[in-house]
């Protein structure tokens, strides 16, 4: 009976110990996405990016219309060459057409890197800003609201810091990302 009585005493304390402790906890929301389109280090990395982009196209652009000018002549001269000539031209295209291809595929993979590149130092400071105002306001988690992967926040429960980040990192409180949808409620 006694140790009845123990076990029951402890079930009790431990149910009003994890009672108070869940009442303690503070969650947060943002969405980083809009947060991410709000930032003036956003908009100096894209037109880097558009300028790096311009420059893989413009050099696309100039292969293509070597390879045009090639084809109109390929196909203007084809009978009057002999067979090596025409056996060397056939290569040439074909070489060119590689050249092509190999540069399509690098300059897609460049790019990737560059705005990687670009882009990574942004996410480090929104992320570095949401972790200050979290832990300044006490907050256990923050949940990202452009993940998708929150399918319900109770907002009066859950602290939308995106006001505060926005402060903290110098973006004026009426400025709203192009693509902020309305959050949850």
């Amino acid at each position: 009976m006694m140790n009845k009585a123990k076990l029951i005493l402890v079930a009790v304390a431990a149910f009003m110990v994890t009672t108070v402790s869940a009442q303690d906890l503070k969650f947060g929301h943002v969405n980083t996405q809009s947060l991410i389109e709000l930032m003036p280090d956003r908009d100096s990395a894209m037109v880097k990016l558009d300028t790096y982009s311009k420059t893989l196209e413009e050099t696309l652009v100039g292969m293509q219309n070597e390879y045009q000018t090639k084809i109109s002549e390929y196909e203007q001269k084809r009978a009057t060459w002999t067979a090596v000539v025409l056996e060397s031209k056939t290569k040439e295209l074909q070489t060119i057409e590689s050249r092509i291809m190999e540069f399509q595929q690098n300059a897609q993979q460049e790019f990737s890197a560059m705005q990687q590149m670009l882009f990574a130092p942004v996410v480090r400071k929104a992320q570095d800003a949401i972790n200050k105002i979290a832990k300044a306001q006490g907050l256990i988690y923050v949940f990202d609201l452009s993940a998708g992967a929150v399918p319900y926040v109770d907002t009066e429960k859950s602290l939308d810091i995106m006001p505060l980040v926005k402060s903290e990192l110098g973006i004026p409180a009426e400025k709203v990302a192009p693509t902020q949808l309305p959050q949850a409620e």
